[in-house]
C-alpha cells in the first residue's frame, strides 16, 4: 500500500475541516437574527405615537437596521479571512438577511408607507429563488450574480431611507426613498427571471452530460 493511502500525515490541511459552530462570524449572524424582533418592536412603538414629535423610536429602528446590515458585511469578511466559512453560516446568513429585509418591507406596508404589492412581489421573488436554489442543488450551485448583489444594495438603501423619520429631516427625501425602492423592485424581478433561466440551463446541461 502506498504512503499516501496509509499515513495520516497526508490528510488534507486543517483549514478544510468544518470550523467550530460557535465562532465570531456565526455569532454575528445569529445576533442579526435576534435583532429582527427588536427592530419590529421599535417600529411598533413608533406607530403607537411614542416620542412621535421627533421620531425617537423611528431613529432607533433605522439605526438598528443599519447596524444589523453592517454586521452582515463584517461576519462575511471575518468568515473568509479567518477560515470560518461553515455550512451553518451558509444557511443562516441568507436567512438573517431575508428576515431583516422582509421585516422591514412588511412593517413599512403595515404602516402604510410602502404599497403591499411592492412588498409581496419582492418577498415572492426572494422565497421563490430560495426554493429554486434548493431544487436545482443536485445539478450545481447557482452563484450570486452581480445583478443579485445590486438588488440587495438597492433594497437595503431604499429601506434604510424609508425607515428614517424623513418628515423630520426633509419631506422630499420620502419621494427619493420611494423611487429607490421602485428601482430595487425592477432589479429584483429582472434578476429573479435571470435566475430562473440559469436554473433551466443548468438542469438541461446536467442532463445532457
Amino acid at each position: 500500500m502506498s504512503r499516501h493511502a496509509s499515513e495520516p500525515d497526508d490528510v488534507g490541511p486543517a483549514e478544510s475541516a468544518e470550523p467550530p459552530l460557535l465562532n465570531i462570524a456565526n455569532v454575528l449572524t445569529m445576533l442579526r437574527i435576534v435583532l429582527v424582533p427588536v427592530f419590529v418592536w421599535f417600529l411598533l412603538l413608533d406607530a403607537d405615537g411614542l416620542v412621535a414629535e421627533n421620531g425617537g423610536w423611528r431613529w432607533a429602528a433605522a439605526g438598528l437596521f443599519a447596524a444589523a446590515m453592517i454586521t452582515d458585511k463584517i461576519d462575511g469578511d471575518l468568515a473568509r479571512s479567518r477560515g470560518l466559512v461553515s455550512n451553518f453560516g451558509k444557511i443562516a446568513d441568507p436567512i438573517a438577511d431575508k428576515a431583516l429585509i422582509g421585516a422591514g418591507l412588511i412593517m413599512l406596508s403595515l404602516l402604510g408607507e410602502l404599497p403591499w404589492w411592492v412588498t409581496v412581489l419582492i418577498l415572492v421573488r426572494e422565497l421563490g429563488i430560495t426554493v429554486l436554489r434548493m431544487v436545482v442543488i443536485r445539478y450545481g450551485v447557482m452563484p450570486a450574480s452581480r445583478g443579485g448583489k445590486l438588488k440587495t444594495v438597492l433594497q437595503t438603501a431604499g429601506l434604510q431611507l424609508m425607515l428614517l423619520p424623513l418628515v423630520v429631516i426633509a419631506s422630499w427625501l420620502g419621494d427619493v426613498a420611494f423611487w429607490i425602492m421602485m428601482v430595487a423592485l425592477v432589479v429584483t424581478v429582472v434578476t429573479g427571471l435571470d435566475y430562473v433561466v440559469s436554473a433551466i440551463r443548468m438542469r438541461r446541461d446536467a442532463r445532457a452530460a
